[in-house]
């Protein structure tokens, strides 16, 4: 049984077809298959059912693969080991960020990094949570930016920053006039809010419930984005709540709009985040310096509330 054999195994049961497994891994479909039939007859077992398409587990299989992903991250921890002794910083880096916090935050930080740590290639996408906490227990990201807690098994976190909510209230609208706003203020049949899987539209719904017994089914519109939200907003259909990092880019016909929360402000609290085994732990520590070095010039409030983004 080899390392190579388990990579191989983890490719088959992701892709659920050989030709694709074997692009994936570099190699050439015939030698993918003999190497899997290898670790068949040596383990006496049928590790992935052909006869069903897509391929399948098969019962032993699904236990065999849990375990090769442990094996496979647990070589990749002997690099780590001499890197790390070595003080190196560098190689491919793979992160995932979630979408209300990649167009605010990579900006900030990204050049810094590069210039501080040239040796590190990192490899960024934009995911949702979900997609995230599946990729990383799969092995196929490094780290993430996310809201949290999120409180996932085998996850750890590491607080960046806090980030407050704004409300963001066009003209006319019955709370305009109020210089300050109070969570108690909130509709949620007059909210605009993202579509269902982003983390930050469960933590305004977990606001506005914290006070009001009240219906999540009455939304008037939902968007993809932020700016939209914003958009939709201006038309005179209904307000939105911003993440405070999203208002410093707006220009000041639209920041009159905005209204602050009575402290403590409600916030989310936003996190890197990372698998158990805590692989390539020397780029994160790098990571969690930079950018908590860097926000914390832009963000000065202290006195917050944590909202969960987790659907309550």
């Amino acid at each position: 049984m080899t390392i190579t054999q388990l990579t191989y195994v983890i490719a088959i049961a992701e892709h659920k077809n050989f030709t694709k497994a074997a692009e994936k891994c570099f190699v050439t479909q015939p030698t993918l298959s003999t190497q899997i039939q290898k670790l068949e007859e040596e383990l006496e077992v049928l590790i992935f059912d052909r006869s069903k398409k897509p391929i399948e587990l098969t019962e032993v299989g699904r236990k065999i693969v849990q375990q090769a992903r442990n094996i496979v991250n647990e070589s990749e921890r002997i690099q780590d080991i001499v890197d790390q002794q070595k003080g190196f910083i560098g190689g491919e880096f793979r992160i995932g960020i979630i979408p209300t916090v990649m167009p605010t935050l990579l900006p900030m930080f990204l050049k810094a990094f590069i210039k501080k740590y040239p040796k590190v290639k990192l490899k960024i996408e934009e995911l949702t949570t979900d997609e995230i906490i599946l990729r990383i227990k799969e092995g196929h990201l490094d780290a993430a930016i996310a809201a949290t807690p999120l409180e996932s098994e085998n996850i750890k976190e590491r607080v960046l920053y806090y980030e407050p909510f704004v409300g963001y209230i066009p003209e006319h609208h019955r709370l305009f006039n109020k210089k300050t706003i109070e969570v108690s203020d909130l509709e949620i049949d007059d909210m605009l809010l993202l579509e269902d899987g982003h983390c930050f539209r469960d933590g305004i719904i977990n606001l506005c419930k914290a006070f009001k017994d009240q219906n999540d089914d009455n939304f008037q519109l939902e968007s993809g984005s932020i700016e939209t939200l914003i958009k939709l907003s201006n038309e005179g259909l209904g307000m939105t709540l911003l993440p405070y990092l999203h208002t410093l880019e707006l220009n000041d016909s639209l920041k009159v709009n905005l209204h602050h929360f009575v402290e403590p402000s409600p916030a989310r609290e936003v996190s890197i985040i990372y698998h158990k085994s805590e692989l390539k732990m020397q780029i994160i520590d790098a990571l969690h310096s930079v950018i908590s070095g860097i926000i914390r010039g832009a963000i000065t409030f202290q006195n917050v509330k944590i909202i969960s983004p987790l659907p309550k």
